[in-house]
């Protein structure tokens, strides 16, 4: 019979916890009776909810030591010189950043390495260390932090952190960092009133801009992306964008030799023409040759599966710059 079954044992972890819950409420139809809890029971639920804290209380005390090295092998820098320090002392500190960044894409985690001041020490010491190792993945962690997470972004305004990361993206030597500072200011803006009124006052569209011409495939490619995506966002500032000779500028750069770029390039002219005459008179310029570079586009794109948003794109553009513009009404090929 059921009443002599021995008491079920549940593993003392959070699954045992999640276990417990779902047995209970799973039982035979009707209201479970109510009967009292046996010390037995009393005693595992207390053990293991020790054991769930007992394990975050782990990840907020590994990184408190984390900054604690960080800290000190920083201080020893500044007393006896950059140049001074080991290989090995370097690999230790960029294995920690590593750490920090696996650990903070937990919000919690990212709030409490905020409350430790890891940010302050990231952005105040690491953002401009003449290790390059050190600045990206310092770049990293910031982005790893403030996404999704308003309340670390504004203490990451409040540290002056965008316009370091600005001027990363846009003249650092190294091109990982360049890359991941660019990651870190889109974590910090996308979606985000205030960083996106800091960004536009930081001259941070220029700063796309010439990520978009750069050498760095990736630098190019995340530099339109997060164009597009901004644009979408603050269609306001389309006026302004476009008389910085934005357009013209993404123009150049679809004449560059074909790359996933191009599909947010085209993706940005759509939203500059959309509803905005300046935009649309600006792709109308006849020194661009716009017309017949958007219908060479479409025919080297059709048939090619992977390259349809981009073909969208490129005739979505033609049919708003070209279409009927002078009294021709098939001038889009579907």
């Amino acid at each position: 019979m059921a009443e002599d079954k021995p008491p079920k044992r549940y593993p003392q972890n959070l699954q045992g916890v999640l276990q417990l819950a779902v047995d209970a409420g799973s039982g035979a139809e009707g209201p479970a009776p109510m009967e009292p809890m046996s010390e037995e029971r009393k005693m595992w639920l207390k053990d293991a909810l020790a054991e769930v804290c007992k394990g975050q209380m782990d990840e907020v005390e590994q990184m408190k030591k984390c900054l604690e090295v960080l800290q000190h092998e920083r201080d020893i820098e500044k007393e006896r010189g950059e140049e001074e320090r080991g290989e090995e002392d370097e690999d230790e500190r960029e294995s920690i950043f590593d750490m920090l960044s696996e650990l903070c894409e937990n919000m919690d985690n990212a709030r409490d390495l905020m409350t430790l001041g890891g940010l302050d020490l990231s952005v105040s010491q690491y953002l401009c260390h003449s290790r390059s190792g050190l600045r990206w993945r310092a770049a990293h962690l910031i982005a790893s932090c403030a996404q999704n997470m308003p309340q670390v972004q504004v203490h990451l305004f409040s540290l002056g952190t965008l316009p370091k990361l600005l001027q990363l993206t846009d003249s650092d030597p190294h091109p990982t960092v360049r890359v991941k500072a660019l990651y870190a200011v889109s974590c910090l803006v996308r979606e985000q009133e205030a960083g996106l009124k800091e960004f536009f006052s930081n001259d941070g569209y220029s700063v796309l801009m010439r990520g978009m011409q750069s050498d760095n495939e990736k630098l190019r490619t995340k530099s339109a992306f997060l164009l597009l995506n901004l644009l979408m966002a603050q269609p306001e500032q389309k006026e302004t964008v476009i008389s910085m000779g934005m357009v013209q500028q993404l123009v150049s750069v679809l004449r560059t030799p074909h790359s996933p770029v191009h599909e947010h390039v085209l993706g940005a002219l759509c939203c500059l023409v959309e509803e905005c005459p300046q935009g649309l008179k600006d792709c109308r310029t006849p020194a661009l040759a716009l017309e017949e570079l958007l219908r060479q586009r479409s025919k080297e794109l059709k048939g090619n599966e992977e390259s349809e948003e981009e073909l969208e794109f490129c005739e979505r553009l033609r049919a708003m710059c070209f279409h009927g513009q002078q009294g021709d009404d098939n001038g889009m090929d579907r």
